[in-house]
């Protein structure tokens, strides 16, 4: 049996047999207009609020949703499916608890820039403020987390306000954007008029086209720089410039680091791909970083796991910064050139402007030599299973080529750190919020969004189980995606801090009486296996593969694992434990 994953349907079907003006409800006018928007499948859990939405869907066969079995699976699935797609990822959520069950996802996605359109219904308009039953004021709550939020006070407005719904979270940098329904609002009926003209906002006017003196400022510096560095990260993904970053490098001769959201922006073969930076980043990228004189950073902020100590950071580099956003530039690092821009049309512009880093002979040399000495390495062994061996399997088997999901913590750091990501929206992890709980939910939106290619989910113990519900869905509509859990029966990445840190004071951190998970993936339906030692793993990995549905593979492996290299809090990060001793 396939999976059961909505058929994409073109927009222009849709628009002709959807836009005529009719006299509908409010809940269908909000069905029809995301129809209207290309969306191809909606992740939601229902209530009172919502019932006139969810009554609309029946009998609507050309409105896809998936029911998940908690809010929050619903608001992962979303972002997964926007961050694998690159389209605009909706879910859907009743007034009151339901709405805040959201809160973590939209956070989420706002601290990693993702589109997202989030729908909760509210009490209706009359009681609003009451403390009805099941009221909260969602749209006051998510105000932090939202890049824009609407209150829907009159039906006739809702086909405007979600088709400028869809124009904000997808422009400029993007991010999650709310619309709170009252009940009488999806009940009220209007004429519907379509909303599919080009949005025009005072005031909401983001900078695409760079200036161009900047552009030639950053050619200049690139002539005059010995050890020039890029730092590319998730802008760089979400703008679509993977092929300009790919020319740039390319052009210039450039050495390149990617952040954690940047895995996938370039190719990780490519000689001049130094892997990520920052705590748990490569030797090589570190220090590349911190000897460069010029550091070219490419849609990321700079974030804090990147940096280190901030006064310590790339010490001796004039920084340029490239972002959409012209909050982040300077925000944390003195930049000397600024350049505010969409990432994919700034590298266009500035291709044709570079030439090769002449005078960077040398430091490509030394980037060379530090790539040889200092590879990401740990001590295998053939008694137990390693985590670091777990996931060299997985991309040697896949060749790189699947989406990969994960956790948060250390299952997170050695999949980034040992998966060789080939190509973009490949990897989806939570970077800025470090959500658990996100893995697994995520992975289902990526397959959905992506039903012809494998998608596996990298997950520890602790995050599995706050979200394991969702297997019910991969079991009923057959979704395949493949569950790796990295067991170590404990809270791993805060076990290693409390080692390191905290004088190996373990404190609350013993996950032993976790479930079978094995048991747990068969009583939702789901085909459910177990690794202890390289054989079983190698074999179950296989089964794995070969089953055409979802599947769940538990790899037992030591708890006391830690994850290097790792730059202590407060320190720079050419600092770095590299593990065995070694620093």
């Amino acid at each position: 049996m396939g999976a059961h994953i909505p058929e994409v349907r073109s927009t222009d079907e849709l628009r002709e047999k959807w836009m005529k003006p009719e006299v509908i409800s409010g809940s269908e006018i909000l069905l029809r207009s995301l129809l209207l928007e290309g969306v191809e499948c909606v992740f939601g859990y229902p209530g009172g609020a919502v019932l006139y939405i969810y009554d609309a869907m029946y009998g609507f066969e050309d409105f896809k949703h998936v029911l998940t079995r908690h809010e929050q699976g619903a608001i992962h699935a979303a972002d997964g499916y926007a961050r694998a797609s690159g389209k605009v990822g909706v879910c859907i959520a009743t007034s009151g608890p339901g709405a805040t069950n959201l809160v973590t996802g939209i956070a989420t996605a706002y601290m990693d820039s993702v589109p997202l359109v989030v729908i909760t219904g509210n009490v209706v308009s009359s009681l609003i403020g009451s403390d009805a039953f099941q009221e909260a004021d969602i749209t006051g709550i998510t105000m932090p987390i939202t890049k824009h939020s609407y209150l829907v006070k009159d039906v006739k407005d809702l086909p405007g306000i979600i088709h400028e719904a869809f124009h904000i979270a997808n422009t400029g940098r993007k991010g999650p954007v709310l619309i709170d329904i009252p009940k009488d609002v999806s009940a009220n009926k209007t004429l519907f008029e379509p909303h599919t003209e080009p949005v025009i906002l005072r005031g909401y006017n983001p900078r695409t086209v760079p200036n161009k003196l900047q552009v030639d400022r950053l050619a200049q510096a690139i002539q005059e720089a010995e050890r020039p560095m890029i730092l590319a990260g998730g802008g760089v993904v979400y703008s679509g410039g993977h092929e300009a970053l790919f020319e740039f490098v390319e052009k210039t001769g450039i050495p390149i680091t990617t952040t954690l959201l940047g895995l996938g922006a370039f190719p990780s073969g490519h000689e001049l791909w130094t892997g990520m930076p920052g705590m748990h980043g490569t030797y090589t990228s570190n220090m590349a970083i911190q000897q460069s004189d010029l550091l070219i950073n490419i849609g990321a902020r700079f974030d804090d796991r990147v940096t280190g100590k901030l006064d310590g950071f790339a010490p001796h580099a004039k920084i340029v910064h490239i972002d959409i956003d012209p909050a982040e530039i300077g925000k944390n690092i003195a930049t000397d050139i600024p350049i505010v821009g969409d990432v994919k049309t700034v590298l266009e512009i500035a291709n044709k402007e570079v030439g090769r880093a002449e005078r960077a002979d040398a430091w490509r040399d030394q980037i060379k030599q530090w790539k040889q000495e200092k590879p990401y390495t740990y001590t295998d062994s053939d008694e137990v299973l390693k985590p670091q061996w777990v996931v060299e399997l997985l991309n040697d088997t896949t060749k790189g080529e699947a989406i990969v999901t994960t956790d948060v913590g250390q299952h997170q750091m050695w999949a980034a750190q040992y998966y060789k990501f080939n190509q973009p929206r490949s990897w989806v992890t939570s970077g800025g919020l470090g959500t658990m709980g996100f893995g697994f939910p995520s992975a289902i939106g990526a397959q959905m969004a992506n039903p012809d290619r494998l998608v596996i989910s990298i997950n520890g113990d602790g995050g599995m189980q706050m979200c394991s519900q969702e297997l019910a869905i991969c079991a009923i509509n057959n979704i395949p995606v493949k569950i790796v859990i990295i067991n170590n029966e404990v809270l791993g990445m805060v076990r290693q801090w409390q080692e390191l840190i905290y004088e190996n004071r373990y404190s609350h951190i013993d996950l032993a009486g976790s479930p079978d998970f094995v048991k747990l993936a068969e009583a939702y339906g789901v085909k459910g296996l177990r690794a202890t030692n390289k054989e079983e793993a190698e074999r179950a990995w296989q089964e794995a593969l070969d089953t055409p549905g979802p599947v769940v593979v538990e790899f037992v492996v030591r708890k006391d694992e830690n994850v290097y290299p790792m730059v202590p809090q407060g320190a720079t990060i050419d600092q770095m434990l590299m593990g065995d001793g070694e620093e």
